[in-house]
């Protein structure tokens, strides 16, 4: 369901959660107790586009864990972990960085991510997120947490072309 037309200069800031939304909201167990996470690799290049879009990202999660770490280090976003109040760590980001909160774009998949979704400007969530949060999220993703959400938020979404954006194509 869309409520609100959103396009990419109206946004400055983009906030997501990572489990469910970068994941697919699976953990594997290693024989020693290691995570293991799984991760669309379409996603790496969105990144790169919104680097070159000059929109800064933030991963805030709930769970402390050193697999979203290297994941946001990959990427290089920063991350915000062991977050029990994500309305407060998102105020916290925008009044930091002078953001308009009417300009936020949070992505959430769970009932943890009820409250800030209500609280940015605009919020989606993947194709298998919580109905309740689907029910709040001005647009709901075709893809499924994991499989490139990032991706289908900028190509689909925000109708970004990365041709033209990562190359400096004017076609």
């Amino acid at each position: 369901m869309c409520t609100k037309k959103i396009i990419v200069k109206n946004i400055q800031v983009l906030f997501l959660d990572f489990d469910g939304v970068l994941t697919n909201n699976l953990v594997h167990l290693d024989q020693n107790g290691k995570e293991l996470v799984s991760c669309s690799r379409a996603d790496g290049l969105a990144f790169d586009v919104l680097r070159k879009l000059e929109i800064p990202v933030f991963i805030i999660s709930t769970e402390r864990n050193p697999v979203v770490s290297a994941r946001a280090n990959k990427l290089n976003v920063k991350v915000i972990q062991g977050v029990f109040n994500k309305v407060d760590a998102v105020r916290n980001i925008v009044n930091q960085y002078k953001f308009d909160i009417n300009k936020t774009l949070y992505v959430g998949n769970d009932l943890n991510d009820y409250y800030v979704m209500r609280f940015c400007g605009f919020s989606l969530c993947p194709a298998d997120s919580h109905p309740k949060i689907k029910d709040i999220s001005d647009i709901t993703l075709k893809t499924s947490g994991g499989n490139g959400v990032v991706r289908e938020l900028l190509e689909d979404v925000l109708s970004v072309d990365f041709i033209k954006i990562l190359y400096n194509v004017n076609s």
